[in-house]
């Protein structure tokens, strides 16, 4: 969901069981495979062993995540969110089950109603996350969604310093300022283009679009909140309920369905006249494709993640998350025509900058801790605890 489906964090990602894994190390994967009589690659070894197209398949997953997202919710008279995020929940959920029953999952464990019910309170929260998502990328354009993601970063490496002892180094406190800074010019040029970026713009029209900028600012400012206590909280119940990578995706969504469905029967308008403005003839059969389009993205960028890490490395993983936000972000002017000004371009550039700063902070980290002798407990980063659907969204 995505958002669900953050690319900010360094996570670790779900043991995906595929088979045409063969139980090959990652360290020591080749680029292709072949074959006994060694006459030749084999067509799915070469691909599966492949580290350029497990990075693209990755990029993939999560940009056309982001502008499916994105086009669901877009509409002139949208207003179902409840409903778009429990369909997403409920093909989530039959994708988990079926990939389960072909043997592609292993290690899901059985439902069990007591660890259900400790859930609970933190599938309450991916509600709150994934609803303010919803709303802000509703309001707001893609690039500036995406750079305003980023601040969940510094809320969430904050929480630990507070919570869990963490610490935060110099290179990563520079690279938080770069994306405040990014967030600054984003919001600085979004505003300046509401007002002044047509000479036809009458002032009612510019008021309509900086009201609508300022709701967005302001579900996004939740989704923060939101994000960061999802992730933050989840860290301190995770190791507690000794929960795998797809047991944490399944009660996520499964707890999920009823609380969604529950809010859109109280909360959203199902007069008959409000559900086809909602789903025009003309597009309606697109919306649904969309909608379980991004269910099935969870289980994508899941297994896509898995499959670059295996093939790669985790660095490598890192620094292609940093990279990807700038094709989302021009995915974004691409497809819904964000408006391309000085200021929009400085700031995609900025918070990709950032990125790229924050991943090579988060390399350092990790090979100095490396080189030293343990002498306590390492603090595992609440991202590393999160499963897939924290974040993207």
């Amino acid at each position: 969901m995505d958002d669900k489906k953050n690319e900010d964090y360094n996570v670790r990602m779900p043991d995906v069981e595929m088979k045409t894994f063969n139980d090959r190390s990652s360290s020591s994967a080749p680029f292709l495979g072949r074959s006994p009589t060694g006459r030749g690659p084999l067509p799915v070894s070469s691909i599966t062993n492949n580290p350029s197209i497990s990075i693209l398949a990755y990029c993939l997953a999560s940009i056309s995540m982001t502008v499916i997202n994105k086009y669901c919710v877009s509409g002139a008279n949208w207003n179902l969110n409840f409903f778009f995020l429990a369909v997403q929940s409920i093909v989530c959920i039959g994708a988990i089950i079926a990939c389960k029953s072909m043997g592609l999952i292993k290690n899901l464990a059985p439902f069990d109603t007591e660890k259900a019910k400790r859930w609970f309170p933190i599938s309450l929260l991916l509600v709150g996350m994934i609803y303010t998502g919803a709303k802000a990328l509703q309001f707001l354009s893609v690039p500036v969604y995406t750079i305003f993601k980023n601040l969940t970063i510094i809320v969430i490496a904050y929480g630990e310093v507070l919570w869990f002892g963490g610490s935060v180094t110099a290179s990563a406190l520079f690279s938080f300022g770069l994306m405040v800074l990014s967030s600054v010019v984003a919001a600085w040029a979004d505003i300046q283009h509401a007002l002044y970026g047509s000479a036809q713009a009458q002032s009612a029209e510019a008021a309509a679009a900086l009201s609508k900028l300022n709701a967005g600012y302001a579900w996004m400012g939740l989704n923060v909140f939101c994000t960061s206590s999802y992730v933050l909280s989840m860290r301190k119940v995770i190791k507690k309920m000794n929960f795998k990578d797809w047991d944490t995706m399944f009660y996520n969504n499964l707890l999920t369905i009823p609380v969604l469905i529950i809010c859109s029967l109280l909360f959203e308008d199902w007069s008959s006249e409000n559900v086809a403005k909602n789903f025009p003839v003309e597009s309606r059969n697109a919306l649904f494709t969309g909608m379980v389009y991004s269910g099935l993205a969870t289980i994508f960028i899941s297994y896509c993640s898995a499959w670059c890490i295996r093939v790669t490395s985790s660095t490598t993983y890192s620094m292609v998350g940093a990279l990807n936000k700038l094709p989302i972000a021009v995915s974004g002017l691409i497809f819904f025509s964000a408006p391309v000004t000085f200021g929009s371009v400085s700031a995609i550039m900025i918070g990709f900058v950032s990125g790229l700063v924050y991943a090579w902070a988060k390399v350092r980290e990790g090979q100095k801790s490396k080189m030293s002798l343990p002498t306590s407990q390492p603090i595992t980063s609440a991202s590393s605890q999160s499963s897939r659907d924290a974040a993207n969204s």
